[in-house]
C-alpha cells in the first residue's frame, strides 16, 4: 500500500480489490469502535454498488456493535420494481443489512405515491440522525450518490431530491452488470445531495477498478467544481479515498 495526500484528502492505493476492501472494512470498524466510546449510537450512510462488494463482504466478518448503528443508503431509483436486485436498498440488504441487527435501518422508497413527500421524509430522518460516517463510491462521471455533474450543487438547499440520470451514469449501471441494457436503467432517482453528504464527520470513498481510472484522475487533479462532483472530497476535513492500482492507473 502507498499513500499520499491531495489538499485535505487522504489517498490510499492498494494492490488489488481484496486488499482495498479489507483495509476499508478495518478502518470503518476501528472508527465505529472509537465513536461508540463517546456516542450512544453511530449514524452511517452506505453506498450501494458493485464497487462496494469486497468492503461489504469483509464487513460481514467484523465484530461490530450493529445494535448501536443507524443505517441509511444514499440513493434509490424511482419506479424500479420494489423487489429488483438492482434496487440499492435491496443490494445493501442482500450484502449486509439482512445479516446484521442494526439499531435502525432506513430505506428510501423509490415507489412512494408522493415522491416529493418521500424526499422530505428521508431528509427528516437525516436531520434527526446527523451523519457520523458516509461510505461513498465515485461514479465513472465522478458523481457522488446520484449527483451527476449536471445536477450536482455544492450549495444545494435540499437534503434529498429527485434527479434525472445522465447518459454516462446510466451506461455505468450496465457496465456494472446491474442491468442487461440501457433501456432497462431507470431515468430518475432519489439522491442525498452534495452538502448533506459533505456534512458527514468522516467520509470513506471506496473506488476500485479500471472503469474508475478517469474519475479518480479527475477527483485528484481537476479543479474543484460541480463539473467533477467528487473533487469536493479534497475539502472534507476527514475524508479518505481507497483505490487500487487499476483505478489509480491514470494518476
Amino acid at each position: 500500500m502507498r499513500e499520499f495526500k491531495k489538499e485535505k484528502l487522504n489517498v490510499k492505493v492498494f494492490e488489488d480489490r481484496p486488499q482495498l476492501g479489507a483495509a476499508a472494512a478495518e478502518t470503518f470498524t476501528n472508527k465505529i469502535s472509537e465513536l461508540l466510546k463517546s456516542n450512544e449510537y453511530v449514524n452511517v450512510i452506505f453506498a450501494s454498488a458493485p464497487s462496494q462488494n469486497e468492503f461489504l463482504a469483509e464487513l460481514n466478518k467484523k465484530d461490530v456493535e450493529w445494535n448501536r448503528i443507524n443505517a441509511f443508503h444514499m440513493d434509490e431509483y424511482v419506479g424500479l420494481d420494489k423487489d429488483s436486485p438492482a434496487g440499492f436498498g435491496n443490494f445493501l440488504k442482500d450484502r449486509l443489512l439482512q445479516n446484521v441487527s442494526c439499531r435502525e435501518v432506513h430505506y428510501m422508497n423509490g415507489n412512494a405515491p408522493d415522491i416529493q413527500e418521500e424526499c422530505k421524509r428521508y431528509a427528516g430522518l437525516l436531520t434527526k440522525y446527523p451523519t457520523d460516517i458516509v461510505i461513498l463510491g465515485i461514479g465513472e462521471n465522478t458523481h457522488l450518490a446520484f449527483n451527476d455533474p449536471h445536477v450536482a450543487d455544492f450549495n444545494d438547499p435540499l437534503i434529498v431530491k429527485v434527479v434525472d440520470l445522465d447518459q454516462d451514469c446510466r451506461v455505468q449501471q450496465v457496465n456494472d452488470g446491474c442491468f442487461p441494457n440501457i433501456d432497462e436503467v431507470p431515468t430518475h432517482a432519489l439522491t442525498i445531495t452534495m452538502p448533506a453528504l459533505f456534512k458527514s464527520t468522516f467520509a470513506y470513498a471506496i473506488v476500485p477498478g479500471s472503469f474508475k481510472a478517469s474519475a479518480i484522475a479527475h477527483t485528484i487533479n481537476s479543479d474543484i467544481s460541480e463539473l467533477y462532483p467528487s473533487t469536493i472530497l479534497r475539502r472534507h476535513d476527514n475524508a479518505t479515498l481507497f483505490i487500487d492500482e487499476n483505478s489509480a492507473s491514470q494518476l
